[in-house]
């Protein structure tokens, strides 16, 4: 039994690290769009760009000083009224439709692990039931 919750959790490990590099990757493909678009650096620009979340960015070291740099770096372009409100209103309309998507996603991802801890439960209970013990 202590085999198989090793192996579980060496799986669990070795996907969390997969899940952590994917995010990072994600997050430097993110601010290199930015870039070339001559877009802002911000962390919400990337957490939005990257689909990641603010604590992930502030968390990474690298990725922080990156974008804390670029940001520096960037001089707004000064905005008429008409065009701060059309551009707030599409950023705003972007931030609500990247939220859904991120909600959506976490749905998803919860959903899995649910699945995966009821399968678990159902070999935990089978195992007790193979050894004669009832659960409770």
């Amino acid at each position: 039994m202590t085999d198989t919750r090793d192996r579980r959790i060496a799986v669990l490990d070795a996907a969390a690290k997969t899940k952590s590099l994917n995010k990072t990757r994600d997050a430097d493909q993110a601010i290199r769009r930015l870039v070339k678009r001559n877009e802002p650096i911000t962390f919400q620009a990337v957490q939005r760009e990257a689909g990641v979340s603010h604590a992930f960015l502030y968390n990474h070291a690298d990725l922080r000083q990156r974008i804390e740099n670029l940001r520096a770096r960037h001089t707004p372009i000064a905005a008429t009224p008409a065009d701060s409100d059309n551009t707030l209103v599409i950023t705003l309309t972007r931030q609500i439709a990247d939220l859904k998507k991120q909600h959506h996603q976490q749905l998803q991802d919860l959903r899995k692990v649910l699945e995966r801890a009821h399968g678990e439960n159902l070999d935990l209970r089978r195992e007790l039931t193979r050894r004669g013990t009832t659960p409770t």
